[in-house]
């Protein structure tokens, strides 16, 4: 079986981590994004003959002409890495409907999407592997504080205080662990904490 993988989100942050550790796994890689500027400057730093799309996982119609184009340019599709994903914290008395509205469409629906498009392909293979970074549905990875675009305005120094390990997490950390779960295949339905032992005081 070919290991070709898609990376939504893959980008920047961890997405783009785990596209450069599995790059040097010997994937071959679909590096997506919703801006395809960066998602061509993030498979370019890859080498090789990785691709790179734009696509917005909040419509259907954008993952699957995706999926389409992936399949006609790499083959079938057999890993898959949910890494897409938007935030919009702050009080909820002061959050916009339309900013919750995005927020669900993008990190909830939106993996929904890709999963559904993946899953045709992996029944037909009967076999493949989705790792959906933060909370989504299918084999599931948590992650809290870790050094991306997201995490940059929050108060690092009074934070890190509460982390057991006493520190932020960095991207290639989690992404070890996503290239962990993909490469798994007895593991599946399991949600993996990836926290600096966080979780243990909460």
């Amino acid at each position: 079986m070919d290991k070709v993988c898609a990376v939504f989100g893959g980008s920047r942050g961890i997405g783009r981590a785990v596209a450069q550790l599995m790059a040097r796994k010997g994937y071959r890689l679909a590096v997506i994004a919703r801006n395809l500027e960066g998602a061509k400057a993030a498979a370019g730093d890859l080498g090789g003959d990785h691709l790179a799309f734009s696509c917005d996982v909040a419509k259907e119609h954008d993952v699957q002409n995706t999926f389409e184009e992936l399949e006609k340019h790499l083959g079938r599709v057999n890993f898959l890495v949910n890494a897409a994903g938007i935030n919009r914290d702050g009080l909820l008395v002061r959050t916009k409907t339309e900013d919750m509205v995005s927020q669900l469409h993008t990190n909830l629906l939106g993996s929904m999407l890709t999963c559904k498009a993946a899953m045709r392909t992996m029944i037909q293979q009967q076999g493949g592997s989705i790792v959906n970074v933060g909370h989504r549905r299918e084999m599931l990875l948590h992650k809290r504080f870790v050094h991306t675009d997201m995490t940059k305005d929050l108060k690092e120094e009074h934070l890190k205080k509460n982390i057991p390990l006493g520190r932020f997490g960095e991207t290639i950390e989690v992404a070890h662990a996503v290239v962990f779960l993909l490469e798994s295949p007895y593991i599946t339905g399991h949600v993996l904490v990836v926290d600096g032992g966080l979780q243990l005081i909460l």
